[in-house]
């Protein structure tokens, strides 16, 4: 069969042997935006709302902007026209580190990069080893090393803490920590002793059922209320916990998901073998159903990276409150404050694009045998 006659087996429209056929980019836009009078319809106003919509967009998202680190009065020169970019490189350090003190920030800078190095390498799966537990323990060690100073550092106490380390440290060692307490609570649900089933549904109802910014007011303001006068828990580390104890009750309904869609037949192998109970689910029932829980698992953690903007009502400078600082507490640049929050939103997205995108390459690598 020739190249032609391959093509059309194949349904495809080609210009090779038919120099008069439309070329693939014009028989997919005829197939899909203008295949119906409706559709064709839709997607000329479509067009049309974004040629009204996107030129003057870039015109002052970029084009009219005010680049570079300069006076505010050259971004008062065309207030209105451009956006003013001017307004990150001012406050750059402020929104990265918030109140972290000036000469000591590149300590946070280095925490950023370990803490970012660490999730690079645990994506990569041939450092899926044993030897990856150390990395993380040491990865750990060090970013708390570099935020909180001793051995050799000047302390900085948590309170002066803020900025993107702050959102990442919540964010990364709330995943780290509330990941394996959700696979226990999936496994507590789906156990045949009853105190232990009742005990696991009872604390991830509860946990659901309420937002998380009420367990964060818990854990900041009435939890010291019934700790001893002597005893200070610090307010960070309260507003961890919290978030581990949120997001484990989702991630253990996303993992109980997983399991239930296991087939049966799976668990019933896992017993002929003889294998044990927590053999069969950390060899056989948890692989498959983790694979299953990718997508719901990445949903939580893009929430929680988010969520973590909600630790400010107990006033911990997180990335979004320490931009939002940086120009409401300086009356010349507050006028700028949308293109503070839109750099913020750039970084947000970033991040959450990444872990989506790593889902999708890490859902189809994991499921490549299946497709056969």
């Amino acid at each position: 069969m020739n190249q032609a006659a391959k093509r059309r087996a194949a349904g495809t429209a080609g210009p090779v042997g038919h120099p008069g056929q439309p070329s693939n980019a014009l028989a997919w836009a005829r197939r899909n935006l203008f295949s119906t009078p409706a559709n064709s319809l839709l997607t000329l106003l479509v067009l049309g709302l974004l040629l009204w919509l996107v030129p003057p967009a870039l015109n002052w998202l970029l084009f009219d902007a005010v680049w570079g680190k300069g006076p505010v009065a050259a971004c008062d020169a065309v207030h209105g026209q451009g956006a003013c970019w001017s307004v990150v490189a001012e406050k750059f350090r402020f929104m990265l580190f918030g109140v972290y003190p000036y000469e000591l920030q590149w300590r946070p800078a280095l925490a950023i990069a370990i803490m970012c190095a660490l999730l690079v390498v645990s994506a990569i799966k041939w450092f899926w080893r044993p030897m990856l537990a150390l990395v993380w323990i040491v990865g750990i060690a060090l970013t708390f090393w570099l935020m909180g100073g001793g051995l050799g550092l000047a302390p900085v106490r948590t309170e002066q803490w803020g900025g993107l380390p702050v959102t990442l440290i919540l964010a990364i060692f709330g995943i780290a920590c509330a990941f394996p307490c959700g696979v226990l609570l999936a496994l507590g649900r789906r156990s045949h002793l009853p105190i232990i089933r009742s005990l696991s549904v009872i604390y991830i109802e509860v946990i659901r059922g309420v937002p998380l910014i009420t367990l964060l007011f818990m854990a900041s303001v009435m939890f010291a209320l019934f700790l001893p006068e002597n005893l200070r828990i610090d307010q960070l580390l309260r507003a961890q916990v919290a978030i581990i104890m949120f997001v484990a009750a989702y991630l253990a309904e996303a993992v109980r998901g997983g399991l239930q869609a296991v087939p049966r037949g799976q668990y019933e192998a896992a017993e002929a073998l003889g294998l044990p109970y927590w053999k069969s689910m950390l060899f056989v029932i948890l692989p498959q159903a983790l694979r299953i829980s990718i997508p719901p698992i990445v949903n939580s953690f893009i929430s929680l990276f988010k969520d973590t903007s909600l630790v400010m009502i107990i006033a911990i400078y997180d990335f979004s409150y320490a931009v939002k600082k940086s120009v409401e507490t300086d009356f010349a640049w507050k006028k700028y404050f949308i293109e503070a929050f839109l750099f913020s939103i750039v970084v947000y997205w970033i991040f959450c694009f990444a872990m989506s995108k790593y889902s999708q390459w890490l859902e189809r690598d994991l499921g490549h045998g299946e497709r056969h």
